[in-house]
């Protein structure tokens, strides 16, 4: 667990507009990401009967359809263990190898930080 206190205030602005997302949508996930110009996207979960993405998937295209060239960190908050590998990919995708990406509870308590691969 990490002390989203001892977040870099970026990183807990992330943290925040994700959490922000997940309850004002009533969505199981949140998304932020935030590019290299300090730009920051945010959605929550897209469940249609013919589209269906991740809140992270939809924040990165979000990002890509503003003209986003790279990302510098990502941010989720869900009730799951972890974050999935093709969210991951999305990800790796345009901010490159090794982006991070936090993962919050509900509660905006860091659970832990991994990297795309």
């Amino acid at each position: 667990m990490t002390d989203s206190n001892a977040l870099d205030p970026e990183d807990r602005k992330i943290v925040t507009l994700a959490r922000s997302a997940r309850a004002r949508n009533g969505v199981p996930e949140g998304a932020a990401v935030r590019d290299d110009t300090g730009r920051t996207y945010v959605a929550g979960t897209v469940d249609l009967p013919s589209l269906k993405l991740s809140a992270l998937r939809t924040a990165v295209a979000m990002a890509v359809a503003s003209g986003a060239a790279s990302l510098e960190a990502a941010a989720v908050v869900s009730e799951a263990g972890g974050v999935a590998e093709g969210d991951l990919d999305a990800v790796r995708d345009l901010g490159g190898s090794g982006t991070p990406v936090l993962l919050a509870g509900p509660d905006g308590t860091v659970r832990g930080t991994v990297t795309a691969p």
